[in-house]
């Protein structure tokens, strides 16, 4: 198997424990998860990487704030990459900052 990564995403009312699905391709197994904020994704980043995970991206509803308490969850462990928007269409053109701080 190849790289083993993760995809998180944040919206209010998504649950990681059934909001996930793993895609596998020959080269990347990618690993989905919904969480319904910060906390939430810094609990799930610790589990991802405990299964093996290397490489974390979020969307782009986490702020920066978000991305640094990922990226404290799983310290050397993985690498965190951000997509980005500065104010994303799917939280009311908001940062996820405004909303999950």
């Amino acid at each position: 198997m190849g790289l083993k990564a993760a995809f998180i995403f944040v919206a209010p009312d998504a649950d990681a424990a059934k909001h996930q699905a793993v895609i596998e391709t020959p080269i990347v197994e990618l690993t989905v998860v919904g969480v319904s904020n910060y906390a939430d994704a810094a609990t799930a980043a610790r589990g991802l990487v405990e299964q093996g995970i290397v490489a974390i991206e979020l969307c782009a509803g986490f702020g920066v704030e978000g991305v640094a308490a990922v990226k404290k969850a799983v310290g050397s462990k993985a690498v965190v990459g951000v997509v980005r928007f500065d104010n994303h269409p799917g939280l009311d053109f908001k940062s996820g900052d405004d909303i999950f701080s």
